[in-house]
């Protein structure tokens, strides 16, 4: 890229100076301080956002993690961050295939899923597994990303996919991590009842307009891996850099399997950090190690480490 202002560059001898001011032939430039070099614009990402249940179109920029995001959008539709469940790329529905994580393709289109009815449904836990997967969209709200089919909340058919779990047993979990709401269930005694107060977000009036998708819907198709994304931070700046590679994409979700399997949770922001460790740790104990010092509080058992390392290090081994 061109820089503002040109630097080393002597005008034509008797010809004007670039700023316009003429200057004797020969007549040596007078001394003085070299003029500031212009700083360097910074790209103005902007990113088009609706609210799912309908809204115009707003534009919001300036964010650099999810919780600034929502605050953004909330300014926008002139509602409270705490209003929003999470959000979806480029696609209206509650499709958990589209959440939005820890990073944003610079075409993606945000649609912000709102608080919706509450309800309470009462449980009771006949197996050790309820058949739910937990996640959470990083400000404070864990929901249900995924129901089992022929589980015990399968067969209860007023808990969705997508529904927000605001408490258990009357004890709020908002503030929670997916990880503490998925313990908290596995912890639950078998045979006793359990409630849970869930929020749905807000539908469209009829559910128009949320079944199908036109052709001239916004932000269609994600940025395809290899283009650049918007990394979110927890602490720091949002980064912009290239998206994962196709092999990096399938170890993510090979680990993201696992997460499920083991834990209960879906989190492909976690998957990806594993698979960076994984990358650099040429044994299982140096992974269990590294995954200890960035990630303890989850507290991995070893067999999941075991498994993790061979997903990513060794993914054909790992297959029967």
């Amino acid at each position: 890229m061109q820089r503002v202002g040109r630097h080393g560059r002597q005008p034509p001898e008797g010809g004007p100076m670039e700023n316009g001011v003429g200057q004797e032939p020969g007549t040596p430039e007078p001394p003085g301080p070299a003029a500031p070099r212009a700083a360097r614009a910074r790209p103005r990402l902007v990113f088009h956002t609706q609210l799912a249940h309908g809204s115009p179109t707003g534009r919001i920029e300036g964010f650099t993690n999810v919780k600034e995001l929502y605050a953004k959008i909330a300014e926008v539709f002139d509602i409270s961050p705490t209003e929003i469940l999470f959000c979806t790329l480029n696609t209206h529905k509650v499709d958990m295939q589209k959440l939005l994580g820890g990073q944003i393709g610079l075409e993606d289109f945000i649609f912000a899923h709102v608080r919706g009815e509450t309800k309470e449904v009462e449980v009771t836990k006949t197996e050790d597994v309820l058949g739910l997967t937990i996640t959470d969209n990083g400000a404070g709200y864990a929901f249900i990303k995924r129901i089992k089919e022929g589980s015990i909340i399968n067969r209860l058919q007023t808990v969705c996919v997508g529904d927000s779990i605001e408490a258990i047993n009357d004890h709020t979990i908002v503030g929670c991590r997916h990880y503490e709401v998925a313990r908290m269930l596995r912890e639950l005694p078998r045979a006793q009842p359990f409630t849970l107060r869930l929020v749905q977000p807000k539908k469209a009036f009829d559910m128009i307009g949320q079944r199908t998708r036109t052709g001239k819907s916004p932000g269609k198709g994600r940025v395809a891996s290899g283009k650049e994304t918007l990394r979110l931070r927890t602490q720091g700046p949002a980064v912009l850099e290239e998206g994962p590679s196709p092999s990096e994409e399938e170890a993510a979700r090979r680990v993201d399997d696992l997460l499920e399997s083991y834990m209960g949770i879906r989190d492909s922001e976690l998957a990806s950090t594993m698979v960076e460790a994984a990358k650099g740790s040429p044994s299982v104990a140096q992974l269990a190690q590294g995954l200890d010092a960035v990630l303890g509080e989850f507290a991995f058992p070893q067999e999941f480490v075991a498994e993790v390392w061979a997903a990513v290090c060794h993914p054909k081994g790992n297959k029967e």
